[in-house]
């Protein structure tokens, strides 16, 4: 592995002139390189799916070990020639400063390559400022960082001045460019640098005390900003703040003028994003088409609020921090969702910005949202249902964030049923809504198989075992279901069809029959032949109840015809006649204690089978084992009464041995 690690390296040096590389030669070739280095140390190259934590024995861990030494004494002289060499390519800089993190940084000292690790740093650094995309950056800063806190000694102090020097120079190129916005110019190098100091601060502190003022007051100034920019704006706001709580709350003294700064700064960001929030609500209400900066406004305002989640900060000495929306705010930011998860697929590859596409697509908006129920940020009676009713709505990626939202809020034994009753009626609600909006019926039609479907996904949750211990939740779904559709009836009566039918059928029978009865009461004093059309779903409904019943009716009853197999051995046939032998020995008397005898060892044999048929499979093994010895027992009394008998008492024996396996002894059984 050495020798290819330095042959790549001698190929990508053009060291060899019979070896000319293609632009798209070298990027694989880097790749190759990093890929390889990963996997020598025991990195996943492709990362898992199930996010385990791998174990390795001693052995491997040595091995990993020395492929680490060797990585490094490989890059240690040429790192510096190949990071100046593609420093200008975008494609190959990742995979290239990547390297660093999986090398010995001992070793530069040990093999006095001190010099050569500066100048390294020193090109990451031009790197960081060369470049404005996000692997790029993201490549720069994971290296930097890693240099600062794995070094030793001076290179160490070095490494921390290096980003120190990174920070300053981040911090003055943005002061410029908002002055450069302010007077007129381009926002070209105020997006850059601020993407820049996003990547920074995912990972660490930044001090931009100055510069929060700053962001503020071109938020208020200019509002016809581009949406990249105004978003990057936020989350770097959002960013500091979050830091700054950090900070609070990891302090053992926390001063007046601290809390009174966060608590300041917490409050502009809130005005400024409830200010877009509003601007964006208004302006897909126009009919025109949602964006990322929309995706960004739902998922910093989710973020944020977990951050200073009320229940946290309770009874505690930051109690002023806690912070929980009112209502009406909830209501706007739900609906920005919304109109984010109904924007169609077309539509979000054309607007979405594919460097941060897992940052602003409508998996992130619908985490955002489910985020704030299951940690009870705020409450689920409003939010919850409203998720919900969107399980079956919009693929496969959003239907699993949703089925773990509901999966968190069964194991915490939350208000299921009334969440779940709610979830449908809103559904149906926007099945209405589409009804009465537009006579196109594959509308309807859809919107009317999205209520059903979510119908159905919702009882599906009740599977199994659950239905015994859900069975209150049910039922109860069920009641406040038909109460809800005879409300205004017929209005609403569809509700019966498309939402409380799916979960009769995890209901035994006399509970199906219970309904049934309740639902032709609400009916005896009305007349349904006034308006047939409206009344028909209620029909429907008692039908299915009607067939339902029947069903389970015939199933039951097949179940009690049915013959249950019995275990163990197959049961005797009782008084056979059969040829009596050697009559002429035989006294009346005999006959008679033979009789009393045989009926007592019959007796004895019945008991033991009937025992049998009751005990557990493994019993009945061992009673036949007992049912062979008493005949055993009762053939030699046979023997010793009768001497004609004897022959055959020791064939009976001799044939009982053979007969199961190896010569056994009986009374060992």
């Amino acid at each position: 592995m050495m020798g290819d690690w330095k042959c790549i390296i001698s190929m990508l040096l053009d060291e060899n002139p019979l070896i000319e590389l293609t632009d798209e030669d070298a990027t694989n070739l880097i790749r190759l390189l990093c890929a390889s280095v990963k996997k020598s140390i025991g990195e996943r190259i492709v990362p898992a799916t199930d996010n385990r934590k791998q174990y390795y024995n001693k052995a491997q861990k040595e091995l990993f070990e020395n492929n680490r030494r060797d990585i490094t004494v490989a890059m240690m002289r040429n790192y510096s020639q190949l990071l100046r060499k593609f420093m200008a390519d975008k494609a190959k800089v990742p995979s290239l400063v990547d390297i660093i993190v999986h090398m010995n940084l001992e070793l530069y000292s040990l093999k006095r390559q001190e010099q050569n690790f500066k100048t390294l740093l020193q090109l990451m650094k031009e790197a960081f400022f060369k470049h404005g995309e996000k692997d790029a950056l993201r490549s720069c800063v994971k290296a930097i960082n890693f240099c600062s806190s794995e070094c030793q000694g001076e290179l160490k102090d070095f490494a921390q001045n290096k980003l120190k020097e990174l920070e300053d120079e981040l911090i003055a190129k943005l002061k410029t460019a908002i002055k450069e916005v302010t007077d007129g110019d381009d926002e070209y190098s105020l997006l850059v640098n601020l993407k820049r100091l996003y990547e920074l601060q995912l990972s660490r502190s930044v001090p931009i005390e100055s510069l929060f003022e700053d962001m503020v007051m071109i938020l208020r100034s200019f509002k016809s900003m581009d949406d990249e920019v105004v978003s990057f704006l936020l989350h770097n706001m959002s960013l500091h703040v979050a830091w700054c709580l950090h900070s609070i709350i990891n302090s053992d003294i926390v001063s007046e003028e601290s809390l009174s700064s966060l608590l300041s700064k917490r409050n502009t960001l809130f005005e400024q994003l409830e200010h877009f929030l509003d601007a964006h609500t208004e302006v897909q209400e126009e009919g025109k088409q949602g964006n990322q900066s929309a995706c960004r406004v739902c998922t910093i305002l989710a973020q944020t609020w977990c951050l200073f989640k009320k229940s946290k900060f309770s009874s505690t000495k930051l109690e002023s921090l806690g912070y929980c929306p009112d209502s009406s705010v909830l209501q706007k930011f739900w609906k920005l969702c919304e109109q984010q998860l109904n924007i169609s697929d077309e539509t979000e590859e054309d607007d979405v910005n594919h460097e941060y596409i897992e940052e602003t697509n409508r998996d992130a908006v619908m985490i955002a949202a489910a985020m704030l129920v299951a940690t009870d940020v705020v409450p689920k009676e409003y939010l919850g249902p409203e998720i919900i009713s969107h399980f079956v709505m919009h693929g496969t990626s959003v239907a699993e964030i949703v089925k773990n939202l509901i999966a968190v809020l069964k194991k915490k034994d939350d208000d299921v049923h009334n969440i779940f009753l709610e979830a449908m009626r809103r559904a149906y609600h926007r099945h209405l809504l589409e009804l009465s909006r537009s006579d196109d019926t594959s509308l309807a039609s859809k919107s009317v198989k999205d209520c059903k479907d979510l119908a159905a996904r919702l009882s599906a949750t009740f599977m199994g075992a659950a239905r015994n211990k859900h069975r209150v939740d049910i039922l109860r779904i069920i009641k406040d279901g038909i109460d809800y559709a005879f409300v205004d009836a017929p209005k609403h009566l569809s509700f019966l069809e498309v939402a409380v039918l799916h979960f009769l059928s995890r209901l035994p029978t006399p509970d199906i029959l219970e309904i049934l009865k309740g639902v032709q009461k609400r009916t005896e004093n009305v007349n349904t032949d006034e308006d047939p059309s409206g009344w028909r779903p209620y029909y429907t409904f008692i039908d299915s109840l009607r067939e339902k019943c029947s069903k389970n009716d015939g199933f039951q009853d097949e179940k009690e015809g049915a013959t249950v197999r019995r275990r163990g051995r197959p049961r005797k046939s009782r008084n056979i006649q059969g040829k009596k032998l050697f009559d002429d020995h035989s006294s009346s008397e005999e006959d008679s204690i033979s009789a009393s005898d045989e009926d007592a060892r019959d007796d004895e044999e019945r008991q033991v089978e009937q025992e049998e048929e009751e005990a557990p499979l493994i019993h009945s093994i061992r009673s036949s084992a007992k049912l062979r010895s008493l005949r055993v027992s009762r053939e030699e009394n046979k023997g010793q009464t009768n001497p004609g008998d004897s022959g055959r008492a020791t064939d009976t024996v001799a044939a009982s041995g053979t007969s199961v396996g190896p010569p056994i002894n009986v009374v060992q059984l």
